[in-house]
């Protein structure tokens, strides 16, 4: 491959060997014993691995009876709860796909997934998510059965959906989840078994989890990071989740005081568990942990050493996409890092640095079992993610040092991680410029103390306040991408073209942004 630097890595056979041996992931639940706990729900109620594989099945004799067919994609509209993990299995049982959404997606975002995924029907969790039982009203979904972790709450059939052919091996699709929302161009990520069963296998050997271990599901199950790193993980090694549905600090850290050994989350969740230390006059938490990890977001060397000094554990980093199920890169057990590295790619992956420059600084690709079919429906943007031998093209650029160490130094693509979700500039964008008073808008990512805030630029034809533009927002787009600051202004930079220069906005501004402002 001309103008790359490639570092290839050997499969690692015991994780790979071990995905290979399953067909589908619900086949995962054979691997705890009947009698041990699998799941503590988000209520309290302890679920056992023979509880877990009774519900699975139910809920499938149901979702059968219900109309849904093998190949059908199915919305699973969710906060964490027993009911998420039995219906995203019971759909593995069924060869169909699982679309997982999170609850707090408003009504407009939900319609349009519904429309561009074709779903066959949507199942809320709504005793867990109050977001959950509004969609479900919205929707018109009817209860179709109890089970002992809740009701099945689910829309009518939608009888113009089309099947998709279903493939007898582990390359059948198992989930799909959209890296963008309602407006634009959503992409559907096409996961298969195989691409979920050697990251949880990865995830979970690179982890240690041996059945003693007992995994803190802080992170949401309906976001890739949480259902393979958490939650599919915790289960191939047979060992114990305690699910939140929501983030609360102090139960976290009650959590921690209570045998928690693992806890993935992503930096903004440390921060705010510090935070709430601070607030309680504590230096450091009780806590059985052995292991802690950040992921989803940019972790600051910062928040890294102040994480570790309360916790007196190396806090673990790593890298990832959607596309890629999403790990590509995780730090080492045996090998900790004192800088804020996303460590070595994930064994039986390959990385490139992608053309690189003087400093070794390129996109970065990755390939391996890991990587996604590609993009539902959307064969144009899977040809520009995937190269004809199977790289994805991740759009952020990297260097690597000598000894394999991936440093991540910046984005080709505008993507926002904000508190460890994807936003989209093009998608807010488009919201605040249908507002009636708006003419054009930018919008784009701020660092600030290892996270990234959601900030806009508007140009306005009467007049609007910031607080309205943000109110605005808050009715058509999720909260978490809802900008933290619009400054609106009588001009933009442009270039020669008219096209507005996106990367001197936050200069160009940086005496309004430094005032807070309205938030």
């Amino acid at each position: 491959m001309s103008g790359a630097q490639v570092n290839g890595i050997a499969p690692e056979a015991s994780a790979l060997d071990e995905a290979q041996t399953l067909r589908r992931i619900h086949e995962l639940l054979e691997r705890g014993a009947p009698d041990r706990i699998a799941i503590q729900d988000h209520d309290g109620r302890e679920y056992s691995y023979g509880d877990l594989t009774r519900l699975v099945g139910e809920m499938a004799d149901l979702l059968r009876d219900h109309g849904v067919r093998p190949g059908d994609r199915v919305m699973v509209v969710s906060e964490n709860c027993v009911t998420f993990i039995v219906a995203t299995l019971a759909l593995s049982r069924l060869d169909a796909w699982a679309l997982l959404v999170n609850a707090r997606l408003t009504e407009a975002e939900i319609a349009r997934l519904t429309e561009v995924a074709d779903i066959r029907c949507a199942l809320f969790t709504a005793e867990a998510s109050k977001n959950a039982r509004a969609h479900a009203e919205i929707m018109q979904a009817s209860v179709i059965g109890r089970l002992d972790c809740g009701e099945v709450l689910v829309s009518p059939p939608r009888l113009d959906s089309r099947a998709e052919p279903v493939e007898e091996g582990s390359d059948q699709p198992g989930v799909l989840i959209y890296t963008s929302g309602t407006v634009g161009e959503p992409k559907g990520v096409v996961l298969s078994h195989g691409n979920l069963l050697f990251m949880c296998f990865s995830s979970s050997k690179l982890r240690r989890i041996t059945p003693e271990d007992t995994t803190l599901a802080v992170l949401p199950g309906t976001h890739i990071f949480g259902l393979t790193s958490v939650f599919l993980a915790a289960l191939a090694r047979g060992s114990r989740l305690v699910l939140m549905s929501r983030f609360d600090a102090q139960q976290v850290l009650d959590h921690l005081a209570q045998g928690v050994t693992i806890c993935p989350a992503v930096p903004q969740i440390f921060a705010a568990l510090l935070r709430h230390l601070r607030e309680a006059g504590l230096d450091t938490p009780r806590h059985s942990l052995r292991y802690i990890y950040a992921g989803g977001a940019p972790l600051d060397l910062g928040l890294k050493q102040r994480v570790e000094a309360a916790f007196g554990l190396t806090l673990h980093n790593g890298y990832g996409q959607t596309e890629a199920a999403p790990g590509i890169s995780t730090t080492r057990l045996d090998l900790p890092r004192e800088d804020s590295s996303v460590g070595l790619p994930i064994p039986g992956t390959e990385v490139v640095i992608h053309n690189p420059d003087e400093h070794g600084v390129g996109e970065l690709w990755a390939r391996g079992p890991n990587v996604m079919k590609g993009y539902y429906r959307n064969p144009e943007a899977t040809r520009a993610a995937l190269t004809e031998d199977g790289f994805l093209r991740t759009g952020d650029l990297a260097r690597q040092d000598g000894d394999g160490a991936l440093h991540i130094v910046g984005r080709l693509k505008e993507l926002i991680v904000h508190s460890g979700f994807n936003v989209y500039p093009p998608e807010v964008e488009a919201v605040l410029t249908a507002h009636p008073a708006v003419s054009t808008s930018a919008v784009v990512g701020m660092a600030r103390k290892g996270d990234e805030d959601v900030i806009a630029f508007v140009t306005a034809h009467s007049d609007v306040t910031e607080a309205e533009l943000r109110d605005w927002a808050r009715r058509h787009i999720a909260p978490y991408k809802v900008p933290a600051r619009v400054i609106i202004a009588e001009a933009l930079p442009q270039a020669a073209t008219g096209k507005i220069t996106k990367a001197k906005l936050l200069d160009h501004f940086r005496d309004q942004l430094e005032d807070e402002g309205q938030n």
